[in-house]
């Protein structure tokens, strides 16, 4: 039998853990481009619906004076994006933390940015509910709160794609589904959010920009 050094076990199961999602490479850029315009120069930002883990390693290495919280309710997320964390070996990308949206109870006190990336139309709308809920007592005036998916809009015709991926999500789970951004809009103005901006994003997504009052 040959022996193993201390920790090269561990490493090599870090590398199983590790998950790939394909849409990462195409739209990872263009939401760093955005998050370089809205983010903070300093603080915390928290992510929330982690992942593989992909996209925090991808941000903290471009934007290394912020400090990344990664967070998944799935503990098969949470170990990709430990093992991504740990193969980037970035100093600013904290352990990830186990978080459901919907609940009452986040692991996190504060944060200066939340940013959550195709999760709003992947999960009941009482994640979306609890995300802003959260947010207002988390974030300070002014910071920002960033999703990133596929949603529709009043008075614009929806992609095919999108509509056919809809259908499907609603063919899964009942309680899924894409978004009406009106809809999201309310919700956020419920809970002292403004709507900043709307990104157009590959493959019929969008980018949402909102600031808390």
């Amino acid at each position: 039998m040959t022996a193993r050094v201390p920790g090269e076990a561990a490493a090599a199961q870090g590398r199983d853990a590790r998950r790939h999602a394909p849409a990462t490479a195409r739209n990872r850029d263009a939401i760093l481009a955005v998050l370089l315009e809205v983010l903070p120069p300093s603080g915390l930002v928290l992510e929330v619906a982690s992942g593989s883990g992909e996209h925090v390693v991808h941000f903290a290495q471009a934007l290394p004076l912020l400090a990344w919280q990664p967070t998944d309710p799935d503990p098969a997320a949470i170990a990709s994006v430990a093992a991504w964390a740990g193969h980037a070996k970035r100093a600013n990308i904290r352990a990830p933390l186990t978080l459901d949206a919907a609940s009452p109870d986040w692991p996190v006190q504060a944060a200066d940015a939340i940013m959550c990336i195709n999760m709003t139309h992947i999960s009941p709308w009482a994640a979306t509910v609890g995300l802003f809920t959260q947010g207002a007592r988390l974030l300070p005036k002014g910071a920002p709160l960033i999703l990133y998916g596929p949603y529709f809009r009043e008075g614009c015709e929806p992609a095919p794609s999108n509509l056919a991926f809809d259908e499907s999500l609603r063919a899964r789970n009942a309680e899924w589904g894409i978004r009406w951004l009106e809809d999201v809009s309310e919700l956020a103005q419920g809970q002292g959010f403004a709507l900043e901006a709307v990104h157009e994003m590959p493959a019929n997504n969008l980018t949402l920009v909102y600031r808390r009052g």
